[in-house]
């Protein structure tokens, strides 16, 4: 079974081109170096400041690997300094 969440966050409005920027970088990244990622998505939410990703690994370790990735590491500072607060996983099961 596959391992997929969403995370949803705020971030600050001052900071959205960088968020934005941050985003694209981090996509480009995972699609051209991590093969164990199935999905890997940012979208902007239609409440004020509100973004999501939706990401889905073969399974749980390969999702630990990714957030051990150099990419990872450079990329994640410029982004979590755009979060007003914190962000919230919901994780998504198949139905059956």
């Amino acid at each position: 079974m596959a391992y997929t969440f969403i995370a949803r966050m705020k971030i600050f409005p001052e900071k959205e081109d960088q968020f934005i920027t941050a985003c694209e970088k981090l996509e480009k990244a995972v699609e051209e170096n991590e093969k164990g990622c199935l999905y890997y998505k940012f979208y902007k939410l239609r409440e004020e400041n509100a973004y999501a990703v939706i990401e889905s690994f073969e399974n749980e370790a390969m999702d630990e690997e990714h957030q051990q990735t150099q990419h990872f590491k450079d990329i994640v500072p410029d982004l979590l300094e755009c979060l007003d607060g914190t962000y919230i996983r919901e994780f998504l099961d198949p139905l059956k």
